[in-house]
């Protein structure tokens, strides 16, 4: 079966995959359990550890130590021991929580916000943390979600859901600035833009809420080269592993197509 469903928790909203390349595990979140979860391919062993508010996004810091983002702010977590311990907050305000994030090679974290508990308009930002400094980069986001740096470092490409779009920034290394370029996709059917990685070959992949699959494009003209579906509705978003294959986190939603909705898939891209 391609995709293949891998775990199936009946959890309402599964989100941030990423996968740690060098000790070859997934990590992932499900915001409304409050709860990280690291995933091992070979041994099919998941740990989990629960916070005490939403998280959201997770950035590798060395083998089974992940930094995640919660409402109550960022946690060091140590899957060898089981310990969590506060790391820093950003001034967000109560009326929002972390969505998104992504890390640059200087070792910023960079995230963004949204309305919580309801979704407001142009309540969110994206923030850049750095040695202990805080700056807002992206302002007036709705549902900040997806990112991804172009192979140099100097492209950021950030998805706004409700835009429908792919929006490219210029991204200044030294300084952690971004400064708008374009727009670069633009999705016309049923599914809006969620989480989004990007491949070997610079093409980006989309999760579509709504759109019941993974959609690759490429930022260079804005054409659509290829989808892959998934047996439900609400997409929230992807990232490869060590054979080039992704893995997929998606949600619940009140369609007939929600069978598997809050499952994490494997789609086997290329044979290993």
């Amino acid at each position: 079966m391609n995709p293949k469903l891998i775990l199936h928790f009946n959890s309402e909203l599964l989100e941030g995959p990423v996968f740690d390349k060098a000790n070859n595990l997934l990590y992932f979140v499900s915001i409304l359990d409050n709860l990280v979860y690291c995933y091992n391919p070979e041994t099919k062993e998941v740990l989990s550890i629960c916070l005490d508010s939403p998280v959201s996004c997770v950035y590798i810091l060395d083998k089974k130590k992940i930094l995640a983002s919660s409402k109550d702010g960022f946690f060091k977590i140590d899957f060898n021991t089981f310990q969590k311990k506060f790391a820093f907050q950003i001034g967000i305000g109560d009326s929002v929580r972390y969505n998104d994030g992504i890390q640059d090679s200087k070792g910023r974290f960079i995230i963004g916000t949204m309305g919580y508990p309801e979704v407001r308009k142009n309540a969110g930002n994206v923030f850049s943390y750095y040695k202990r400094q805080y700056k807002k980069v992206i302002e007036n986001t709705t549902i900040s979600n997806g990112m991804a740096f172009s192979k140099d470092g100097t492209i950021l490409y950030f998805i706004d859901t409700p835009t429908k779009k792919v929006a490219k920034y210029s991204y200044d290394m030294e300084t952690g600035d971004v400064l708008f370029d374009s727009y670069v996709i633009e999705f016309t059917g049923e599914g809006s833009p969620d989480g989004m990685c990007m491949d070997a070959e610079g093409m980006l992949w989309v999760a579509e809420w709504g759109g019941a699959c993974v959609s690759r494009w490429d930022p260079s003209n804005g054409q659509k080269i290829d989808e892959q579906k998934l047996p439900c509705t609400n997409v929230t978003s992807c990232c490869f592993d060590n054979y080039n294959n992704l893995y997929v986190t998606t949600a619940k939603s009140t369609s007939e197509n929600n069978i598997y909705g809050g499952g994490l898939f494997y789609i086997e891209l290329n044979k290993q």
